[in-house]
């Protein structure tokens, strides 16, 4: 612990005075002054947890927030079995109580984690392709942005992948010919066209996964409101190789095998590549 520097004053003493000080008095006071200063009692080392505790609550709640990417709508960007750190002031709306914090709006080609709407206990992350006034559509899976064709080198196709026409050429196919449209985007959708194109509303965004043909996005359930977008991650701080069916594995028993198994396999299968990776 730092002690504080003390200034001082020493006054002349007449010849007169003497001044004795003994050796068992300076050690008496020494030890008394070393015994005060290393006692402390119960109560006030459980104050001491809980300062660390509350503090520590505060940041995960309001400053930062761990999330775990369960599904690979953000490959390769994000994979299955990321933990990050998630940024929740940035994007917040401004606190005039902290005048110091920088905020700003979310912008075209932000990563952000959001509620998803109509299930405010889900958390989602995908990346921002529409602000409020633009206009878009797909071609062949390519978005043309307020006329221009968009240059997206993490979205591009997997081996895999295979033309989808509702994917690929949204939003020029009705949403009756496609599964997984929500009643309330195949309802609203219709009021946002024009001239082929799908206009973001005010308040609106509109999110895709850079794995286009695996996320289930706005084009299945529309816009997010701006009061949902909780932040944006700013990295990995631990990765693990993880089966995308996990998420589904909620049992007691799965619960186990998985904590085993990642006990087990803890230096194997983390991906140290990625530990601290920043996420762009």
């Amino acid at each position: 612990m730092a002690k504080e520097d003390k200034l001082v004053v020493e006054r002349p003493v007449p010849a007169s005075i003497e001044t004795v000080t003994t050796d068992a008095k300076v050690k008496e006071e020494s030890g008394a002054h070393t015994k005060e200063q290393v006692e402390e009692t119960p109560f006030e080392a459980l104050a001491s947890i809980c300062s660390v505790l509350v503090i520590g609550l505060f940041i995960l709640t309001f400053l930062a927030q761990n999330f775990l990417i369960p599904s690979g709508s953000m490959e390769k960007t994000l994979l299955v079995g990321d933990h990050l750190v998630v940024d929740r002031i940035t994007l917040a709306p401004s606190a005039k109580w902290m005048p110091l914090v920088h905020y700003r709006e979310p912008q075209r080609g932000d990563i952000v984690v959001f509620l998803k709407p109509g299930e405010p206990d889900m958390f989602l992350v995908k990346r921002l392709i529409g602000v409020p006034g633009d206009h878009f559509h797909l071609r062949n899976g390519v978005v043309i942005l307020n006329g221009v064709a968009q240059s997206e080198p993490q979205a591009k196709l997997w081996p895999e992948d295979y033309y989808s026409s509702y994917i690929d050429d949204f939003p020029s196919v009705p949403t009756s010919e496609v599964n997984g449209v929500t009643s309330e985007w195949a309802v609203d959708l219709p009021n946002h066209l024009q001239d082929n194109d799908l206009v973001v509303p005010e308040g609106m965004y509109f999110m895709m996964g850079d794995h286009r043909h695996m996320s289930l996005d706005s084009r299945f359930w529309g816009f997010v409101p701006r009061a949902n977008i909780v932040g944006r991650p700013l990295f990995n701080y631990w990765s693990f190789k993880t089966p995308e069916d996990q998420m589904y594995k909620t049992s007691f028993s799965d619960q186990i095998a998985w904590m085993t198994h990642v006990v087990v396999h803890f230096f194997s299968d983390t991906r140290w590549k990625r530990t601290l990776h920043p996420v762009t």
